[in-house]
């Protein structure tokens, strides 16, 4: 079993809209806790709907490219 917290999410870069599930590891509180972690390029969303259309297992988003995130 993976540690942490999960939480969903919803992620709006400049391609489309991403609604997925994200893990906020241990001894991170929030998801802009992880977002502010110079070392990590990419964000991994699991359980992804992307625009109220297409589904998919597993996406991973360029934190460059995100032009905001809503929590749920």
């Amino acid at each position: 079993m993976t540690e942490g917290k999960k939480t969903r999410i919803r992620v709006r870069t400049v391609n489309g809209i991403y609604v997925g599930d994200f893990l906020i590891p241990p001894m991170r509180n929030r998801v802009s806790d992880v977002l502010n972690e110079e070392q990590r390029v990419f964000i991994n969303l699991t359980d992804v709907v992307i625009d109220d259309k297409e589904q998919a297992e597993h996406v991973s988003l360029n934190k460059n490219m995100i032009e905001s995130i809503t929590q749920f």
